[in-house]
């Protein structure tokens, strides 16, 4: 279910926002660090956000799904996502428009789009969570092939793949591998009575209260528990044949705002260093594209994904598919 923060219905159904020259903006960031990016941007330029979040569960999907739907009178001005496939797959289908941010001029151009349709920036990193304490160093995976040996699978955690970043995920699996050797991998899986959950943050919470020895989610959900005071740590498996798998948030304009120049003034905001560097600084710990702010930051700076935003996103169709026959059946 999408769930909403201080939305109003544009009257405007070009998608232009309507008073005060507010921006709609649609985002599946984690709401509390969402807002303070808004509330930095309202203080700092005096310009209204409103804003509409997507659920826990329904990451992503939930909002990708909203703007299909609504792609005859869109609502909202900016979608600005915490994975990328997805709004790979809406730029295929029309539904952005393009954009090019001086706020992006350096940024890698792994991390956009060549229509410049979409920007990438602040990454997140696919990991394994475990307990330190638990969990010997040689018993740790080290590609993600690892997850299926039943000594792991038995004792894994992962979210719903239909939804958020296990989404791109699998679809990255998918992609690499091709159709029989993941539908082998998830068989393997099944067939070790792997935890399927509704979100990273719940499989990340099996682990912590002792239902599973480890947990496939993202690098910020396992920060995040760090600084409540949980004894977890993380590892980064490799694609044998992509190295590791990272997660870069997109800001993206919609179609029907081309000409709002609100809109744009947001988007610049979000593909800033200021916006990079606070949410590096934040709990969520995102890893930033920029070499010069990892280095200030003293953060590893990870390389671009080596399976291309396109290809995961072709790869989505038959991961779906897969996962629902054979994961969620």
């Amino acid at each position: 279910m999408v769930g909403s923060v201080a939305c109003k219905p544009s009257a405007n159904p070009s998608g232009k926002s309507a008073a005060n020259d507010s921006v709609i903006l649609y985002s599946s960031v984690d709401e509390r660090f969402l807002r303070d990016v808004i509330a930095l941007y309202k203080k700092e330029t005096g310009e209204r956000v409103e804003l509409v979040t997507d659920s826990e569960a329904g990451k992503t999907t939930g909002l990708v799904n909203r703007i299909r739907a609504e792609k005859d009178r869109p609502r909202a001005n900016v979608f600005w996502s915490s994975e990328q496939s997805q709004t790979v797959l809406l730029a295929r289908e029309g539904l952005l428009a393009p954009y090019d941010s001086p706020s992006a001029a350096d940024i890698d151009p792994a991390y956009r789009d060549k229509e410049n349709d979409w920007t990438g920036f602040a990454l997140r990193a696919r990991v394994v969570a475990y307990v330190p304490a638990d969990t010997a160093p040689d018993d740790l995976p080290k590609y993600w092939e690892d997850l299926a040996k039943p000594d792991i699978a038995s004792k894994l955690a992962i979210a719903n793949p239909l939804f958020g970043t296990t989404r791109g995920h699998v679809s990255a699996l998918a992609a690499v591998w091709g159709r029989d050797r993941f539908e082998d991998y998830l068989k393997a899986l099944v067939a070790n009575d792997v935890l399927v959950t509704d979100g990273n943050s719940t499989a990340v919470r099996r682990l912590i209260d002792g239902s599973v020895r480890f947990a496939m989610t993202d690098s910020d959900d396992v920060l995040v528990a760090q600084r409540k005071g949980h004894k977890i740590d993380m590892v980064f498996p490799e694609l044998k044949e992509a190295g590791i798998l990272t997660i870069p948030n997109t800001v993206a304009l919609l179609a029907g705002s081309a000409d709002n120049e609100a809109a744009h003034r947001l988007i610049d905001f979000i593909l800033s260093p200021k916006v990079e560097r606070m949410l590096a600084k934040s709990d969520s710990g995102n890893y930033p594209v920029r070499p010069a702010l990892c280095e200030e930051l003293k953060l590893p700076k990870f390389d671009a994904n080596l399976v291309s935003p396109d290809d995961i996103a072709d790869a989505m169709p038959i991961a779906i598919q897969i996962c629902r026959e054979t994961l969620l059946k």
